[in-house]
């Protein structure tokens, strides 16, 4: 069984926390887009208060442990292993009580070759708890706007977890899906299961829009965020959003393991 010090061990091995891949350049970037209100970096948020970049300096510092002086403007950021793993306690103490209910569940990435590996155990524990993981909207087009245009997708689960394909995918159910931040995929899957009148998740699992537009609609929400996604601690900070758990999201599919592991223990889930 690894211990909170293993794990600890393992988050600075693997640059998930300690001083990560993401630079503090692209953190300071995005705290300044977000401030600016760009949809790219709310990623679905819509929040209470009046975010500056200081402000949003102050807040990760709080809760990722990156540099609070505004005055540092470059290198490799750093994320404290202590909040990834106070994160990864309150994450599992969730997904525990939604077990005990046996609670409808949605789960989707917008980092499938990265995490689909991570949400699909956390899945399949609570599948075998008693909980339906829901795949509503499958197959359904969406239509992203990026900074190159329009992009069209479909919306796709994998070992029951949602995420997008490009649209002339040949092999759906095969390659991971394709990177991206935004909501939509998230509100089109729960606005069809409201239509369907079947069963509403009752806990939203994910990362980027997933998590951030399913908080924004009242859902119960937990998943991870690197330090240049400010959103989901924004969403945190006001309610919206009930766990983030702080980590570098873009390190190898298998570093993450061992946190799965972990998060199914401590919610005493089966693994």
């Amino acid at each position: 069984m690894l211990t909170s010090d293993g794990l600890r061990a393992h988050l600075l091995a693997a640059r998930l926390a300690g001083m990560v891949g993401t630079t503090r350049e692209e953190s300071l970037r995005s705290y300044r887009l977000f401030a600016a209100g760009d949809p790219r970096l709310l990623i679905g948020l819509a929040p209470e208060g009046v975010w500056g970049e200081r402000d949003l300096i102050t807040l990760m510092a709080d809760r990722c442990g990156v540099s609070a002086d505004p005055r540092h403007t470059f290198g490799h950021d750093v994320i404290d292993p202590g909040r990834t793993l106070a994160a990864l306690d309150a994450c599992a103490e969730r997904l525990a009580a939604a077990a005990r209910r046996r609670a409808p569940v949605l789960l989707g990435t917008g980092h499938p070759h990265r995490l689909l590996g991570f949400y699909a155990a956390l899945a399949d524990g609570l599948s075998s708890a008693g909980c339906a993981v829901l795949t509503p909207a499958q197959g359904r087009r969406v239509d992203i706007t990026t900074r190159f245009g329009l992009r069209t997708c479909n919306l796709d689960y994998v070992r029951g977890v949602g995420l997008v394909r490009g649209a002339t995918s040949q092999r759906p159910g095969c390659e991971p899906g394709a990177h991206t931040h935004s909501p939509l995929p998230v509100r089109i899957a729960l606005a069809a299961a409201a239509d369907a009148g079947g069963p509403l998740p009752e806990m939203v699992i994910g990362d980027h829009g997933w998590v951030c537009g399913a908080g924004q609609l009242g859902f119960e929400t937990v998943g991870l965020a690197d330090v240049n996604d400010p959103a989901p601690f924004v969403g945190e900070a006001e309610g919206a959003v009930s766990v983030v758990v702080p980590l570098d999201d873009g390190v190898r599919s298998d570093y993450y393991l061992p946190l799965t592991r972990y998060v199914l223990n401590r919610a005493c889930l089966s693994q």
